[in-house]
């Protein structure tokens, strides 16, 4: 074969590949609003930067006729690319091609870049848009999955690993999101779940669409099983390099620093002081203290739209990346409830497998009460929070910003679980409980006694909360480090993380810990 036929067959071999399962097929991508697999990577990445592994492997298997189905690529794409001058491995589905159903070769194209994003430690991405398992090849198919689940196992805490769907994903390729840092979804093109309408009206007679079963807006709400529903492709894609902005590449290393821009010097947080209501018990939203503390237009919510009375997500003070956990007294007074505990567990595990350090801001009157909350395991649940608290090594910060009560405190601002630093706001209490049920436990005599009780009551209520509920009680005993103005609180924060940017901390030696799940 001489130069011109070698490059020819070249040509032809490349042709094929790129192309997938054919024009025709991609057209009707097209007409359902999505993406091809290579225009989603070319969306995602900086221009001309991917490089393609593996490009043309087939499926091994005849069962059922599947040698006429051997395009190369055999239904995904896989290689590594950068964003934002960031390296990363990406590997996505194609649906052109068998329904992007996964086989033997599919998934050890898969594999193999999720091995590679662990070498080299690169984020890995990978994007869904699959009918599942490819039938005709069996067990293999089967066997690939497993092998994708022990990656994304492996890889955990290792390097960020994002899942983003854009298409079905069902049955069990639905774990391997599931095992990954964050997973992604588009309003009216992405579902996820175990089992279809179909079998579920088949076994239990309910009656559901793929929308209200698994489509984003059902994780994102309801489940919790995603972190972000995006409105669109572009939309996803943007939010996804967003994300990947305040991240590290691997544990070793320490997320990306956008010091030196007007959005991060020092100013104060003057709006603070108008946001908080003097009742301690009305509402307000924490994020407008969020967006008042942290640089000009950095904050970007995880889970937004689940378990509301906690808000969690990624935010730079300073130019550095923090993780942010506080409570949302607009929802349920800002209680801890099974999901939100679970919710920011895992939000503060992530923090901590990354390098990322953590700000609590603390508006909590405690644990959501309730025989519902008991019955479902509000202290296991509970506990993951303890737990994830005291695991992380991490730079640790927690502001109160009005309130931290019983065991709550100890969860969000204590300094015997590891906090490093404790500052409190000078309108800020903390107490085992409220002034009222603490006055009425306390002074039940005095009150009971007393000619006008409502009269002492009250008096007892006011006495208690300014000798013993006073944020300079708590400052005294060196479990507060500092009372200061709310307009201080931006520049004292950015030196606090400052000061805790070189922290080491060791740990007795363990195969792992046991979190209670």
């Amino acid at each position: 074969m001489g130069p011109e036929d070698q490059s020819r067959l070249v040509t032809q071999m490349r042709s094929a590949a790129e192309a997938g399962g054919g024009l025709e097929r991609q057209e009707k991508q097209h007409q359902k609003g999505k993406m091809t697999a290579r225009e989603r990577i070319d969306t995602l990445t900086d221009s001309g930067s991917f490089l393609e592994s593996e490009k043309y492997v087939t499926c091994r298997s005849t069962s059922f006729g599947l040698e006429r189905h051997r395009i190369p690529g055999d239904g995904v794409v896989s290689g590594c690319a950068m964003i934002d001058g960031r390296e990363v491995w990406i590997s996505a589905q194609d649906f052109t091609v068998l329904g992007g159903s996964l086989g033997e070769m599919h998934a050890q194209r898969i594999v193999d870049a999720q091995n590679s994003a662990l070498s080299m430690r690169k984020p890995f991405i990978q994007i869904n848009d699959s009918g599942g398992a490819r039938i005709q090849e069996g067990i293999r198919s089967l066997d690939g999955y497993g092998k994708i689940f022990r990656n994304n196992i492996l890889a955990s805490g290792v390097v960020p690993q994002i899942s983003v769907i854009l298409g079905p994903c069902a049955g069990g390729a639905a774990y391997s999101p599931a095992l990954t840092d964050f997973v992604f979804m588009v309003d009216g093109l992405s579902q996820m779940y175990i089992t279809g309408p179909d079998v579920i009206r088949t076994v239990t007679g309910e009656q559901v669409t793929h929308e209200q079963l698994g489509g984003a807006s059902t994780h994102a709400a309801k489940s919790g099983n995603i972190h972000f529903a995006c409105r669109s492709e572009k939309e996803c894609m943007e939010k996804v390099k967003r994300l990947l902005g305040y991240l590290p590449s691997n544990s070793d290393e320490l997320p990306p620093v956008h010091s030196g821009t007007k959005e991060s010097r020092l100013r104060p947080s003057s709006r603070i002081r108008h946001l908080i209501p003097e009742r301690i018990t009305k509402a307000y939203n924490i994020i407008d203290i969020i967006e008042d503390i942290v640089d000009a237009g950095s904050f970007l919510e995880v889970q937004s739209e689940y378990a509301k009375s906690i808000v969690v997500g990624f935010a730079r003070l300073g130019g550095y990346s923090v993780g942010i956990v506080a409570n949302q007294p607009n929802s349920m007074s800002g209680t801890l409830d099974i999901n939100s505990s679970d919710k920011g567990a895992r939000f503060i595990r992530t923090c901590d497998s990354f390098n990322v350090p953590i700000l609590s801001l603390v508006d909590i009157p405690g644990y959501m009460p309730g025989t519902l909350q008991e019955y479902g395991g509000i202290i296991r649940h509970g506990a993951k929070m303890l737990y994830a608290i005291g695991e992380a090594t991490v730079p640790k910060v927690s502001v109160v910003v009005r309130k931290a009560y019983g065991g709550a405190y100890i969860a969000m601002a204590s300094k015997s679980l590891g906090y490093d630093r404790v500052i409190a706001l000078s309108g800020a209490s903390i107490a085992v409980m409220g002034a009222d049920g603490a006055a009425e436990i306390i002074y039940r005599r005095e009150i009971s006694s007393s000619e006008d009780p409502a009269s002492t009551r009250r008096e007892k209520i006011a006495e208690f909360q300014k000798e013993e509920m006073n944020p300079f009680v708590a400052a005294a005993t060196g479990l507060v480090d500092d009372v200061i103005d709310a307009d201080d609180l931006r520049n004292n924060l950015i030196r606090s993380f400052q000061s805790l940017r070189t922290k080491r901390e060791e740990r007795p030696r363990h195969k792992h810990g046991n979190v209670p799940m």
